[in-house]
């Protein structure tokens, strides 16, 4: 039993499923896994906007070229949610985005894959926020206020996203033979690193554990995963497409499928700075803020103007 009443209250709002606000006390820990949490979150939105955009000026038809449009735009908001959220736990956004040019921050491994087809875009739609999607509305529920919050507009973006990218595969599955070819082409490609998405096997996760303790998280991976998995067979059946997954099956006395082995390596590869697209989404994204500069210093000294403005007054 702790003897300070500050981590007692706090310890009495989590198992009340009270939210933790700004101005709460926390814990130092529980403070900085939030930190590195939704500023890995909020990165993998704004670098999740790179293999969708390389496809704006390619897409097939008007009404795809501005439905793509409209998710780029999302995704751009959904990062400036988390990275205002992050604020809110004292961490100056632009030290937290430093930290993503200067690869001491992760983003999403899902992202450091190509997109090699205008089927891509739409199985990352389907596949990869619909995954982002079980994991997300649970966070919805996160212990911490202002990312739960955040993540209740994010959820219901991400779901439109969603529902966009299955009607873009409809499309492809209906097609003609070369469409059908290259649908399930980038499903084969896309499959495991998507499942990759929801983090190692609980036995091997060193933060898991803990944020469930503190109900930033409300389910392991392993149960996040497993939940996406039969979320998405039927989809894909109904599609008339496959995983690249012999071992997919399902499983009459779990009531869930059972799946293959995930190559670890691979994702642990793809961490390490060593996937396709690493050094390229880096790039750009470094390209882009020393680019970029200009408008902050423009913005910085118009702010400085109005605020000298209002000392007069």
């Amino acid at each position: 039993m702790t003897t300070d009443p500050r981590q007692a209250s706090f310890e009495a709002k989590i198992a009340a499923d009270l939210s933790i606000e700004a101005k709460d006390w926390m814990p130092e820990a529980y403070r900085q896994t939030l930190i590195r949490q939704i500023g890995q979150h909020a990165h993998s939105e704004v670098v999740g906007m790179l293999p969708e955009a390389n496809w704006i000026t390619r897409a097939p038809t008007l009404r795809r070229k501005t439905i793509l449009l409209a998710k780029v735009q999302d995704e751009a908001g959904h990062g400036l949610y988390l990275y205002s959220a992050t604020e809110t736990l004292g961490c100056s956004r632009q030290d937290i985005y430093q930290k993503l040019l200067d690869g001491k921050m992760k983003y999403s491994s899902i992202f450091n894959y190509p997109t090699l087809s205008w089927a891509d875009v739409g199985v990352i739609g389907w596949l990869v926020d619909g995954a982002a999607i079980v994991n997300q509305v649970a966070l919805c529920r996160a212990s911490y206020g202002p990312y739960a919050r955040a993540m209740v507009k994010i959820c219901k973006e991400e779901s439109f996203h969603q529902r966009q990218g299955y009607e873009a595969v409809t499309v492809l599955a209906n097609g003609s033979e070369a469409q059908r070819a290259m649908l399930q082409d980038s499903i084969n490609r896309f499959w495991w690193p998507t499942l990759m998405m929801f983090g190692p096997n609980d036995s091997d996760s060193p933060n898991s554990a803990q944020s469930m303790a503190w109900k930033i998280k409300r389910f392991s991976n392993d149960e996040l995963r497993q939940k996406f998995i039969d979320n998405t067979v039927p989809q894909l059946e109904a599609l008339g497409m496959t995983a690249p997954d012999p071992e997919l099956a399902w499983d009459e006395t779990t009531g869930h499928y059972r799946f293959g082995a995930i190559n670890w390596d691979e994702f642990y590869q793809v961490l390490k700075g060593q996937g396709l697209c690493n050094h390229e989404r880096l790039a750009a994204k470094r390209r882009a803020w020393k680019n970029g500069s200009w408008v902050r210093e423009a913005a910085a000294v118009h702010a400085g103007k109005i605020a000298a403005k209002n000392r007069v007054a």
